[in-house]
C-alpha cells in the first residue's frame, strides 16, 4: 500500500519518533501482527486518553491481548489510513506527534478525520512502553463525510 503516512514534521532520527513512524505504517497498512510486535509487552494504548466510546472506563489498553483487542475492536470498520505528521517533539524516551489521520469507513466511501497529539514513549529496548492519543471523539465524529 502506498501514501499511507505524510511526514511534514521536521526531525531526525530518534528511538520514540522511529517507533511512531513505525506503528502509523502498520497501522495503514493493515498489519496488526507487525503493530503488535512494537509494543513492549506491559505497554499501553491510551486512544484516545480519557473515557471514550473507544475505553468507557477511561484506563487503556495495557498488555498484548488488550492492545490486539482495541485494534479488532477499532480499526476492522476503516477500510484505509492516511496519516500526516505536521509537527514532531522528540526529547529523552518520547516523542510528541501533532496529526490529523484521515479514515475511510467501510464501503460506503465515509470518511472520517482526527486531529491529535499522539506520544509515543519506548523503553530501554525500543518498544513501545505507552501510546498516548489525544483527540477529542465529538470533533472527530463532526467531520464525517459520505459521498
Amino acid at each position: 500500500m502506498t501514501d499511507v503516512l505524510t511526514w511534514d514534521a521536521p526531525g531526525g532520527p530518534h528511538p520514540a519518533r522511529d517507533a511512531a513512524r513505525a506503528s502509523m505504517t502498520a497501522v495503514a497498512e493493515g498489519r496488526k501482527d507487525d503493530w503488535l510486535a512494537l509494543f513492549a509487552p506491559d505497554a499501553l494504548v491510551q486512544d484516545p486518553v480519557g473515557p471514550s466510546m473507544l475505553d468507557p472506563d477511561g484506563e487503556g489498553h495495557q498488555g498484548a491481548e488488550a492492545i490486539g483487542q482495541f485494534w479488532d475492536a477499532n480499526f476492522g470498520a476503516v477500510t484505509r489510513f492516511h496519516f500526516q505528521v505536521k509537527e514532531s517533539f522528540a526529547n529523552g524516551p518520547s516523542c510528541a506527534n501533532v496529526a490529523t489521520i484521515t479514515m475511510w469507513l467501510g464501503d460506503s466511501g465515509a470518511t472520517m478525520q482526527v486531529d491529535m497529539v499522539a506520544v509515543y514513549t519506548v523503553g530501554s529496548t525500543g518498544k513501545i512502553a505507552s501510546l498516548r492519543a489525544y483527540w477529542e471523539p465529538e470533533r472527530a465524529m463532526a467531520t464525517i463525510t459520505t459521498p
